[in-house]
């Protein structure tokens, strides 16, 4: 099922349980264009609300990137002034807290370039699948640009402060061997098989308990962001509904009866 956006730039479909948003502008790269962040936040609260999709796949059309940050050729017209800037903000805002915030397992499948706003946006992902020719890197310091401190806590843990501190330092590109050694990326797959490997991943994702699935991402989220308080205790609460759900009992016959489940998400 194929969803209807307000912009040709994003694509968006569910297949299987698994929910697809491709970034559909290969010419600039897949630079993320304001109809483009519209239709992120579009897609994402769709899925978030869509009891059929277990997992999110994103992905740059064209294959030769990701993402490539913001489509700077569009500022003079979208970004000339301060209402222009506060709308694009709050448009963006949307996008951004959907990409960290759904509860849903998120995978970035990555080919080509991961640069920049491209690497900050596969870093929302929880999982990052990528082809041995990807290339990333953040080239911040070789354009005097300052980077917000969101995106380097972000990077810093998932990679460790001192390989955020070579990244953001040296302004180099990595290959994606060294961005698997790094703890980057999960999975190097190539070129040919990198779309069925991936999906496979995330049929076998959504083939296992969405409420187990939900509290451990929320736990791991948790913990990421220091163990906040209120944030700790919501994970106790999807712990518990874990154990109060149809879909804990399910599982047990299943492995008494030495069969599949077959989970509902309650």
């Amino acid at each position: 099922m194929s969803l209807k956006l307000k912009t040709e730039r994003m694509l968006a479909h569910v297949e299987g349980g698994v929910g697809w948003m491709t970034f559909n502008h290969p010419v600039r790269h897949n630079a993320l264009s304001l109809e483009m962040w519209q239709g992120i936040g579009d897609i994402l609260e769709h899925f978030a609300g869509n009891s059929d999709v277990r997992v999110v796949i994103m992905r740059g059309a064209g294959g030769k990137a990701f993402v490539s940050g913001a489509d700077i050729s569009e500022f003079d017209s979208k970004r000339s002034n301060k209402t222009q800037k506060d709308e694009y903000a709050k448009t963006s805002a949307r996008a951004s807290h959907w990409l960290g915030k759904i509860e849903k397992p998120l995978i970035a499948l990555i080919e080509g370039y991961c640069i920049g706003g491209g690497l900050a946006t596969a870093l929302a992902a929880d999982i990052r699948m990528a082809t041995p020719d990807s290339t990333f890197g953040i080239p911040a310091a070789k354009l005097g640009l300052g980077y917000e401190y969101e995106g380097l806590a972000k990077l810093a843990r998932v990679v460790g402060p001192s390989h955020a501190r070579d990244i953001m330092f040296s302004a180099r590109f990595m290959s994606a061997d060294e961005a698997l050694n790094m703890g980057l990326v999960n999975f190097v797959e190539s070129r040919d098989d990198i779309e069925a490997k991936c999906l496979a991943y995330a049929e076998r994702i959504a083939g296992n308990a969405p409420l187990t699935v939900q509290a451990a991402k929320a736990a791991l989220n948790a913990w990421e962001k220091g163990s906040v308080e209120h944030e700790v205790a919501q994970v106790r609460a999807l712990v518990d509904g874990c154990f109060d759900s149809e879909d804990y009992k399910e599982g047990r016959r299943a492995f008494r009866e030495k069969r599949t489940p077959h989970f509902q998400g309650h």
